[in-house]
């Protein structure tokens, strides 16, 4: 699966909900990685908030990211319709505080990016692969989220308010394709009870009914009818026989649920990775959403630093052992630290070092309580790079690596006598000039216990003049 971007720039102005303030956005085309972001034109700097859910904020009546002293509110319709769609890479232009409420949904930001083309890049999306169910519930509200292996993504999202005039609904997205037509139009609905909540302590300033679903739940007196519509800035409002007060029919008979399960949608999107596994969701709010999606994004990660781990069977046949090592590096014992090389490519290396309580080093490092001392873990790393750098030279013997710097070093767990230390070193950029950058990871398991940037220097050993003589007697 490609990673996607739109094609060209396009815009709209819509009010926002809470704000009341006309907003104007713009979609952007972005780089491959990327990610959604979004920018506020209005404020000095110009400043950029990343869409994720590590910077969202608050969930009060919508989703609000924020950065520094920046913020974006009711990001979630937006963020439903890129990830529906398909688009992992835009950058968002916005003049205020709130995106547009538009009409509830996310149908025009659907019809935004049809307008703009959506173009595929060559990097391919990041994939989180459910491959054990991830469940939260939130006991307080009953709202419970689960994601189950599938092979696509699918959702199901439960809705129930105790309510006679709303029922208990479902609703369902079996395929992404069909987010447009299916889940996209459905609208924000809200109570009766919270509408007026909301208008009399002014938080829904850009609300009103061609915006909104408004459900019914009191009776109310044509007198209250008229007061509710003076502060809407209605002519007049109506109550239905579905029991619904608006001007409209409702587009589904479960449009509420699917509005939810947009809600949801888009809350996941902050994750910033496609979701292959079926999600469902049980009373879902937003605040419900961003932890669930908290949780995701950590599995998320964790799947991703393990799919780096190095695969060691030690009943393989190694592709180097340690004579062939001692072939390559001028180290011996006490100081080899490499065992055997079990991958080589073109660009990484992976080496293992078995940590034995013999070590000539435990004598006087921490005695009594062992620790493989970390510069050696860098040391070691060092090794293994230097058997990819000199697997390329015609004759690695006769030359030798040279340590320059070291970036960024850090170390995260303790190694100890009886741990198997696997070594993964990674070019950075191709060998020029002799000068040799990685990364290099340490691991012991499926964790890391240190990591860091090694650049070094691959210089020709110098022959020592007997060395010469014998050479030329023997050409």
């Amino acid at each position: 699966m490609k990673q996607r971007t739109i094609q060209k720039q396009v815009s709209l102005s819509g009010v926002g909900l809470h704000t009341g303030c006309e907003v104007s956005l713009t979609l952007c085309p972005a780089e491959a990685n990327y990610g959604i972001r979004f920018r506020r034109l209005d404020l000095p700097g110009t400043p950029v908030i990343k869409a994720d859910v590590s910077n969202v904020t608050t969930t009060l009546r919508g989703t609000t990211i924020r950065q520094g002293d920046a913020h974006v509110s009711t990001v979630e319709h937006l963020m439903a319709a890129l990830f529906g769609l398909g688009v992992d890479n835009v950058l968002v232009d916005i003049n205020g505080p709130e995106v547009p409420i538009l009409d509830g949904s996310a149908i025009e930001f659907v019809k935004m990016v049809g307008n703009a083309g959506i173009v595929e890049l060559e990097d391919e999306k990041e994939v989180f692969e459910i491959k054990e169910p991830l469940r939260y519930k939130d006991e307080k509200t009953g709202a419970e989220l689960v994601a189950l292996p599938c092979e696509k993504m699918e959702l199901t999202t439960l809705i129930d308010f105790n309510s006679k005039v709303l029922g208990q609904q479902y609703a369902c997205l079996d395929n992404l394709e069909d987010f447009s037509s299916q889940i996209a139009p459905c609208r924000t609905f809200v109570f009766l009870h919270e509408l007026e909540y909301l208008v009399d302590n002014n938080l829904i300033k850009g609300g009103d009914l061609s915006n909104a679903i408004v459900i019914m739940d009191r009776l109310m007196s044509e007198e209250e009818l008229e007061k509710l519509a003076a502060k809407l800035n209605r002519p007049s409002v109506k109550i239905d026989k579905e029991g619904i007060l608006n001007t409209t029919e409702l587009l589904f008979n479960n449009e509420p649920a699917r509005h939810k399960l947009l809600d949801v949608l888009g809350d996941l999107a902050l994750t910033g990775c496609y979701l292959k596994g079926k999600i469902v969701s049980t009373k879902p709010g937003h605040t419900a959403n961003i932890q669930f999606a908290r949780m995701l994004k950590k599995a998320f990660m964790e799947q991703k630093r393990n799919k780096d781990v190095p695969v060691y069977d030690p009943n393989a046949e190694p592709i180097y052992t340690s004579t062939d090592i001692a072939g390559f590096l001028p180290h011996r014992y006490p100081f080899l630290l490499v065992d055997k090389i079990i991958e080589l490519g073109d660009n990484h290396v992976v080496g293992v070092k078995n940590i034995t309580f013999n070590e000539s080093f435990f004598q006087g490092h921490f005695p009594g309580n062992p620790i493989f001392p970390g510069v050696l873990q860098l040391e070691a790393l060092a090794q293994t790079g230097g058997i990819l750098a000199l697997s390329q030279v015609g004759d690695p013997g006769n030359w030798d690596t040279y340590f320059l710097k070291i970036d960024g070093a850090k170390f995260k767990q303790k190694v100890v006598p009886g741990d198997t230390l696997l070594l993964k070193m990674e070019l950075i950029e191709p060998i020029r000039r002799g000068i040799v950058q990685m990364k290099g990871t340490a691991y012991v398991g499926n964790k890391v216990v240190s990591e860091g940037i090694l650049t070094a220097q691959i210089v020709k050993r110098k022959t020592e003049p007997a060395e010469e003589k014998a050479i030329a007697g023997n050409s």
